[in-house]
């Protein structure tokens, strides 16, 4: 099983960004698949969720992702995306991809990937 993320680096607060996060190696297609971050110096803090696709397709995102991020899937629902907008200084996180099989949708006990840093400067 694989799952890479890329795409992350320095922008400029208010500037856009996009993620992406391949998996492959997982039983069963369409993959649920979702976005977490955690930001420098939280390392004893969760990662918190940014947004997922469940299996069924039912979106969700977190609070501070609405209306400035927007997360999709391909047609063979295996890579995932993230589109970052209007993004602020406290978007700055590493941003870690996760994956698992449609049929227990179970992201904390999924795959995961290495992550790609993010960086927002004021």
């Amino acid at each position: 099983v694989q799952v890479v993320e890329s795409g992350g680096g320095s922008i400029q607060a208010g500037g856009s960004v996009r993620l992406t996060c391949a998996a492959s190696g997982i039983d069963d297609r369409p993959y649920c698949m979702g976005w977490f971050r955690q930001g420098t110096g939280k390392e004893d803090e969760e990662r918190e969720e940014v947004a997922r696709i469940d299996e069924d397709g039912t979106i969700h995102y977190a609070e501070f992702a609405k209306g400035r991020f927007t997360i999709s899937q391909d047609n063979a629902g295996t890579t995932l995306y993230l589109d970052m907008s209007s993004v602020k200084p406290e978007d700055t996180a590493m941003y870690t991809c996760a994956a698992d099989n449609k049929w227990s949708c179970d992201l904390g006990d999924g795959y995961w990937g290495q992550g790609t840093q993010v960086t927002v400067s004021s």
